[in-house]
């Protein structure tokens, strides 16, 4: 059931296109390979099968994908802050942002001296049946980022300061300092987040929360779990609990995805709430759920809406998300909108 009659939905999602959110953080190039299985061949050089790949489709991933749903939603200017290489990579990503509507580049920095983080996703497309994907190629960097690369991220979390509606902190990789979001540039934007008590600032890292400054937190029950140091699975209502425990510490909300079981958000004042997932419509594929609700959180809290509301958007665009297969998706507000089906 959702928390929002329609008037209110549009109250809210009407601030959409006069927001200004910065995405700090691990962008990297989803490359997907369709296959035809019809083009089947044996290499005679080898003997080992070949793919035929008859597309190529690219398109910006991991804090991309946030920002593919920010600008699905419309939000009115999204500035990039992360990093590619100056390889082939590097090039299809930038011009993939290039093309995206209210995009800032500014602050997107291409290096020699880094690979651009790529997934490379092979699809097999057959007639009458859900893509499948083969064994994914990542292209990673294994090594820190230098101190002259670091201090340019943090020129740009200053710039950016004061005049962002919200920021949003993606981390990606499992190897630390490796991606963008290192010490450094998380002291900075520790430093940020102080000074600007009232700035919302949403973290989500696929490490954990635990070496990220106080901020507004994002994450699922296993990330919950292991931040906590918890051996055992977490219930929805201990779950509660532990975010409202969470948030009064940190003087910030704390949001936890569920799956099928929804999503739950904590307040600072020790007020919990809990969205239940939506029924599955079909077959689903949840890639890229888990980036739907940061981006669809960041939009509406930035736009004035409650916790629950906030909830309840975020929860839709998931279920929209989850519904989109062979690819990484995202959610208007016309289709978060009739899902919703809210009225006075």
């Amino acid at each position: 059931m959702s928390a929002m009659n329609l008037s209110r939905f549009e109250s809210v999602t009407s601030r959409y296109p006069s927001l200004r959110i910065a995405v700090v953080g691990d962008f990297c190039l989803d490359r997907y390979l369709e296959i035809d299985p019809e083009r089947a061949e044996t290499s005679i050089e080898t003997g080992l099968p070949v793919h035929n790949v008859v597309r190529i489709r690219p398109q910006p991933g991991a804090a991309g994908t946030i920002l593919n749903n920010l600008v699905a939603l419309g939000v009115g200017e999204v500035f990039v802050v992360g990093l590619a290489g100056e390889d082939g990579e590097g090039y299809e990503l930038r011009r993939a942002l290039q093309t995206m509507r209210g995009v800032r580049l500014d602050h997107f920095i291409q290096s020699p001296d880094r690979h651009t983080f790529t997934y490379t996703k092979p699809l097999v497309l057959e007639p009458g049946k859900p893509p499948r994907e083969l064994n994914r190629f990542d292209l990673k960097n294994w090594s820190p980022m230098s101190a002259a690369l670091e201090d340019r991220l943090r020129q740009a979390v200053r710039a950016l300061a004061g005049r962002m509606d919200a920021f949003i902190l993606l981390e990606q990789v499992d190897a630390p300092d490796t991606g963008v979001l290192t010490r450094g540039l998380l002291d900075e934007l520790g430093a940020l987040a102080r000074s600007h008590p009232k700035l919302l600032m949403i973290g989500d890292s696929r490490r954990g929360l635990r070496h990220f400054p106080p901020m507004t937190f994002k994450m699922n029950r296993a990330e919950l779990t292991r931040l906590l140091g918890v051996t055992s699975g977490l219930g929805l209502q201990e779950v509660q609990q532990r975010a409202a425990a969470l948030a009064r510490k940190n003087g910030h909300p704390v949001f936890v995805t569920m799956a099928e079981q929804g999503i739950v958000g904590a307040s600072p004042d020790g007020a919990a709430a809990h969205q239940p997932s939506l029924p599955v419509r079909g077959e689903i594929d949840i890639v890229g759920a888990g980036d739907a609700v940061t981006a669809n959180l960041a939009a509406a809290l930035a736009a004035g809406a409650t916790l629950a509301e906030s909830l309840a958007l975020a929860n839709a665009a998931a279920s929209i998300v989850i519904h989109q297969l062979g690819t990484t998706g995202s959610a208007t507000v016309p289709q978060i909108r009739e899902l919703l089906v809210v009225a006075d």
